[in-house]
């Protein structure tokens, strides 16, 4: 099976020497595009306002078409346009970010760990792997989340993920309730 290609909507507003994307850029492991015309049409963007959760059903989209990632500041993602029609919208499931600026902070995740969490769900997971060895911190993203990774990872579709996202979900209040009881 051929390899997703990765794309990032750039919107060049972080320090270049932080901004995730634009290392993996530098390292060929993305293609960085400016503007959405650029992205090929079927592709699947990871969007979190969409709808529906990633899932492998996704992988022959994204096999196709190419996986997309918006890379602007968080404050931004509210009020970023709506990428073109023609692509696939969808959002991750719950995850912890491991990166510097937001570790430990749920769905707070750079766009790296977006698109290496991506892969692993679609079954990647060398490939999340190899993209996440790139950053000091990047195995530590895998480590932190790998019960959840591995669990919508073995869902098949997107309702799948979100009860596998709600048992998860479930069991860390049950633990936090636990620790406080």
């Amino acid at each position: 099976m051929p390899e997703i290609t990765l794309y990032a909507l750039m919107e060049h507003e972080d320090d270049p020497k932080k901004c995730t994307a634009a290392k993996l850029a530098r390292f060929k492991r993305l293609r960085a595009v400016r503007i959405s015309s650029r992205l090929p049409r079927g592709a699947v963007i990871l969007d979190p306002e969409a709808e529906k959760a990633l899932s492998r059903e996704d992988v022959g989209a994204a096999t196709r078409s190419g996986l997309v990632v918006l890379d602007c500041s968080w404050e931004k993602l509210k009020r970023f346009p709506r990428v073109r029609a023609g692509l696939k919208h969808r959002a991750l499931p719950f995850l912890l970010a491991a990166n510097p600026t937001n570790f430990g902070k749920p769905q707070r995740l750079s766009s790296a760990e977006a698109l290496a969490a991506s892969l692993y769900i679609m079954g990647e997971k060398e490939h999340a792997g190899s993209l996440m060895s790139l950053f000091k911190w990047g195995p530590t993203f895998i480590d932190i989340n790998e019960e959840r990774l591995e669990a919508y990872a073995a869902a098949s579709t997107s309702t799948e993920v979100v009860q596998a996202q709600a048992r998860m979900l479930q069991l860390m209040e049950r633990t936090k309730d636990e620790r406080t009881n």
